[in-house]
């Protein structure tokens, strides 16, 4: 049987997933994304994987859901990411991930996807309350300064769990392709 060339091989993209409203249409998202040719995993933060319907998005995918960490020899149950999209990524993630913590399998992901240049995108969602909190605005400068994507989304009001409408899954993909593409160009 002949293997995939490297041309046939699509791209895996991990979608990290926190605890946050919109999480529930994370669907939208792999969607999206497996119309665009990407294979799709999901890693869960702890409270985010109570957020999702489990069954419907391993069917989607494939895949498990990975939340916790695995236990050693046992295998991997995803590919190794060619590029990671956290969304909806919460006020706590973006906080911790920032500051280098790395205390669940999703922060533990993030951490390390830095050191190995993995592309990686962050769609942030939360109030404009925590908004205003001043390590969320530092949070987001430094991972701007570790090469993270950042998407566009406004903050909403406060007690509302508003912005569903406004919440664009497909910009974490609009943001990620070029970088995979100078990728993979400077690889050849």
């Amino acid at each position: 049987m002949n293997e995939p060339s490297a041309s046939d091989k699509r791209p895996f993209l991990y979608v990290v997933v926190c605890a946050c409203g919109v999480a529930a249409d994370v669907d939208r998202l792999i969607t999206a994304a497996q119309e665009r040719r990407w294979d799709v995993g999901v890693v869960a933060t702890p409270q985010g994987l109570g957020f999702l319907d489990t069954a419907a998005i391993e069917k989607q995918t494939g895949y498990p859901i990975r939340s916790a960490w695995r236990a050693p020899g046992d295998p991997r149950p995803l590919p190794p990411a060619d590029a990671i999209a956290v969304a909806p990524a919460s006020f706590n993630t973006i906080n911790k991930w920032a500051a280098g913590i790395s205390d669940t399998l999703a922060l533990g992901i993030l951490c390390e996807a830095y050191g190995m240049g993995v592309p990686t995108t962050l769609l942030p969602y939360l109030n404009a309350a925590q908004a205003a909190h001043p390590a969320y605005r530092r949070s987001l400068d430094q991972l701007r300064e570790m090469g993270v994507l950042i998407g566009s989304y406004e903050p909403h009001r406060p007690k509302t769990g508003g912005g569903a409408d406004s919440f664009h899954w497909e910009e974490a993909l609009d943001l990620l392709e070029p970088r995979l593409r100078t990728r993979s160009s400077a690889g050849r």
